[in-house]
């Protein structure tokens, strides 16, 4: 699916992918093609939205854990909503050595949303990955975007020496408040490159996003557009190839 490979042997490869439960745009159940997908990238950081787990809708599958086993990594999901045991939320896999920094709701007056915050160690140093899927509405997203940019995720004092990355569906385009005021933060490597991610089959769309601290650099970043990622979801997953700026 992605040929290109990283030039820089210390850089490392993220995507960002709004899966739908695994339900594709023909309307079927599968999994493994998300898992191809994905395994077809090289990405070694993946950052999901609208994840089962334990819906009835998906079969109760662990999606989270069933797509980390058949890739070989390990996943950290939260459920943005749990009713009565069924879970959607956001979910980060990664084979590299990882731990959960912060996990919770953000303000919002439709479908509750969340964020998912987690560490990995790139060899001595460290990166904060947060995902998150925010709301349909403008002004929700204001407000989610608003409280990202607070002390509890992105402005958190941890962020003058450590890299941090915003990866998600954001349900925002270029020209929407929200996603203007998280580039006060972060940097948008996509911003003059990438292709719309949504809807899959034919993309106007781009809300799905990579957004950086200055700590890193992006040498390649990419919509990924092909028959399968067309399929296997509503939305087309987003990579980068980033690196430290020093």
């Amino acid at each position: 699916m992605i040929s290109r490979k990283k030039k820089n042997p210390a850089s490392f490869r993220l995507m960002t992918y709004n899966i739908h439960g695994g339900i594709g745009t023909d309307r079927k159940l599968d999994l493994s093609r998300i898992a191809a997908v994905i395994e077809g990238s090289q990405a070694e950081i993946v950052c999901l939205q609208e994840v089962d787990v334990n819906r009835g809708r998906s079969a109760f599958t662990d999606q989270a854990n069933e797509i980390a086993r058949h890739i070989g990594m390990d996943a950290h999901f939260h459920p943005a909503l749990d009713i009565a045991g069924e879970k959607y939320g956001d979910a980060i896999l990664t084979s590299r050595r990882s731990r959960l920094v912060k996990a919770g709701p953000l303000p919002s007056t439709g479908e509750q949303r969340g964020a998912l915050w987690v560490e990995i160690a790139m060899d001595q140093r460290r990166i904060n990955v947060i995902t998150t899927h925010l709301g349909l509405r403008g002004g929700e997203r204001n407000r989610q975007a608003a409280a990202l940019m607070g002390s509890d995720w992105l402005d958190h004092p941890r962020r003058d020496d450590q890299a941090f990355i915003l990866a998600g569906d954001l349900n925002a385009v270029s020209r929407s408040a929200s996603y203007r005021d998280l580039r006060r933060m972060l940097d948008d490597p996509a911003a003059k490159i990438a292709r719309p991610t949504f809807p899959s089959r034919f993309p106007i769309l781009r809300i799905d996003h990579i957004l950086i601290s200055r700590h890193l650099e992006a040498s390649f970043v990419e919509t990924l557009l092909s028959p399968l990622s067309r399929l296997a979801s509503d939305h087309l997953p987003l990579v980068a190839d980033l690196a430290f700026r020093d």
